[in-house]
């Protein structure tokens, strides 16, 4: 029998331990995409409990709490204190197992903290305590905690009209752990409410300096505001859509689609799919004509409970898993690009398990020999970031591609906690091939190659592929 959260964990054979421990574990880290907030960095925000930093805006730990029959205002109520909050969160983590909050959950105690003690409410006192004293001090304030994982680089994700001011702070003190801004702008593609639109597009036109009274206008607006990105160091955009949208369109419907909506009227459903097939499609020329890399967040279903919308708004942990049809989008949206040779590097990440082997082959219709792993498919996303998940999105990946050129791991998180997510994937990858070798499924004579395989899944690839 193992012992829980040894220095073996999840490595299941010697010869997994020792591609983990020789060629994955000491490796610094790039997130290249994270839901972190640029203030926090600039301003080495110190957290003040344990409470806060776990707890806060953190949805993972919000839909298991209710799952266990926790009354709300030990979730998101402002009512109640980090403390409360904590010891809810303490009394849920038993019920917990086999979920990977489990798992996250020990490995944050003990690679930040250096506490191994199990956490449940009978030591729920002495481990708020220790952790807490050492949040107030320096050494675990925002910026530290990156570099006490090994951070090397983060990309965080903005909005088009964000002034990335904290971005530029950085830049300007000489942090030495790079802070990247992603291009993300979904709200342009939000055309459901045409008033919310247009107050959106007006404040486009405010932060770029130009005048939008067309969908001219409003291009030139954005390519000014991706300019600005990238003089910042952008390498990356980023979209979070249920499915692709590539309608056919003519630029004449696309003008006039800007002028209705624009003047306070609805979009019908198929004025809205060409509008946001238009503005994906020249966003993914904008990013091709910069050599960024393009991701796509696709397969979710958001804000499904009326009740926790109207009580807390957005981003409350209910959300699911979409069961749209992908393909026939997808394709339409990629070889658009690709025949006219504006298909730059891509990451694809979807969250429905059923897609891994559609995506896994979706990406090798579009791979040119321009760049190795040109198309990507993203590491198991959100519901699939998981043992499970993330083993099926690499088998996927293995039988249809090439696992060797993958990018690897992100957090994906607003937690300065979350980087053991990294070493949980490095675990699993180097146990997934270890194992391989031990069946007889690899050759144990290639051993040094597949350690330097398990060394560019971790860290390499990423640097390469998005040239940090």
């Amino acid at each position: 029998m193992k012992n829980f959260l040894d220095d073996n964990f999840v490595l299941e054979t010697p010869t997994a331990e020792n591609l983990y421990h020789k060629y994955s574990k000491h490796l610094p880290i790039i997130d290249y995409h994270c839901h972190l907030d640029p203030k926090m960095i600039a301003e080495d925000y110190q957290f003040d409990n344990l409470g806060e930093i776990w707890l806060a805006g953190d949805h993972y730990k919000w839909r298991a709490m209710r799952a266990n029959g926790i009354a709300e205002k030990y979730i998101t109520g402002k009512e109640t204190s980090d403390w409360e909050k904590y010891e809810k969160w303490a009394e849920t983590i038993p019920y917990t197992m086999r979920n990977p909050l489990y798992h996250w959950t020990h490995l944050e105690l003990k690679t930040a903290f250096g506490i191994d003690t199990i956490l449940k409410p009978e030591t729920a006192r002495e481990i708020f305590e220790e952790c807490t004293a050492k949040l107030k001090t320096k050494e675990y304030s925002a910026r530290n905690l990156m570099k006490r994982y090994n951070v090397e680089a983060v990309c965080t994700t903005d909005d088009p009209t964000d002034s990335l001011e904290h971005h530029q702070a950085l830049l300007n003190d000489g942090f030495e752990v790079k802070v990247l801004p992603t291009w993300r702008p979904d709200k342009l593609m939000a055309v459901e409410n045409p008033q919310e639109f247009r107050q959106y597009v007006e404040k486009l036109a405010a932060v770029s300096g130009v005048s939008i009274s067309n969908y001219a206008d409003l291009l030139s607006a954005l390519r000014k505001r991706h300019d600005y990105f990238a003089s910042l160091g952008c390498k990356l955009s980023d979209h979070g859509m249920a499915h692709f949208f590539s309608d056919s369109y003519t630029d004449v419907e696309i003008k006039q689609i800007f002028e209705k909506i624009y003047s306070g009227k609805e979009l019908t459903a198929d004025e809205a799919g060409k509008f946001k097939s238009a503005i994906l499609f020249e966003g993914a020329v904008m990013d091709w004509e910069k050599g960024w890399v393009q991701q796509f967040h696709f397969g979710v279903v958001r804000n499904n409970s009326s009740r926790l919308y109207k009580q807390y708004g957005p981003d409350a942990g209910c959300d699911s898993i979409a069961d749209y049809s992908q393909a026939l989008s997808m394709i339409r949206f990629f070889d658009r690009l690709d025949a006219i040779g504006k298909l730059t590097k891509t990451i694809l990440y979807n969250l429905n398990p059923r897609d891994n082997d559609l995506i896994a082959t979706m990406i090798g219709n579009y791979q040119d020999g321009s760049v190795a792993g040109k198309m990507q498919f993203g590491s198991g996303w959100w519901f699939l970031d998981q043992k499970d998940g993330m083993e099926a999105q690499m088998r996927s990946l293995s039988n249809q591609g090439l696992l060797s050129r993958f990018v690897g791991m992100l957090t994906d998180s607003r937690s300065f906690l979350s980087y053991p997510r990294h070493e949980y994937f490095r675990r699993i990858l180097c146990n997934l091939l270890g194992n391989d070798v031990e069946k007889g499924f690899l050759p144990a004579s290639e051993i040094e190659f597949i350690g330097k395989m398990a060394g560019d899944i971790s860290y390499n690839n990423a640097k390469n592929f998005f040239n940090f």
